[in-house]
């Protein structure tokens, strides 16, 4: 059988994965092979987190919707409906964004949402 030469190829391979767990404290970043053990639990770890991330992001803009709706008499819940009722199509991250940066205009459209409904 041919000799097969692949210096280059596993150091390449093994350079990337101790590039990957640079971060990491001890042998974790120094030997191939617990660094090869962390830089599978980082990618498991970064996997995971891009979906908590979503999760964690829309959690908080509808914390300052609600907290934004309450300080103009009214819930979220009711925000919410008054909002698609009117045929107003604004995502919650828009929503909360204004919120937080002109609290005055948001006030102006719940009053004016409410003043619908009545």
């Amino acid at each position: 059988m041919t000799r097969v030469k692949r210096g280059c190829v596993a150091r390449k391979r093994r350079k990337n994965i101790l590039t990957l767990t640079s971060g990491s404290r001890g042998t974790h970043s120094k030997l191939f092979r617990t660094a090869n053990q962390q830089g599978m639990r980082i990618l498991a770890s970064s996997h995971r987190d891009r979906g908590k991330k979503k999760r964690d992001l829309r959690r908080l803009w509808i914390i300052r919707l609600n907290a934004a709706a309450r300080d103009n008499g009214i819930t979220y819940n009711k925000l919410i409906r008054y909002l698609y009722q009117n045929g107003i199509f604004l995502n919650r991250k828009i929503l909360a964004q204004i919120a937080v940066l002109d609290k005055t205009a948001l006030s102006i459209v719940i009053q004016t949402i409410i003043k619908r409904e009545e």
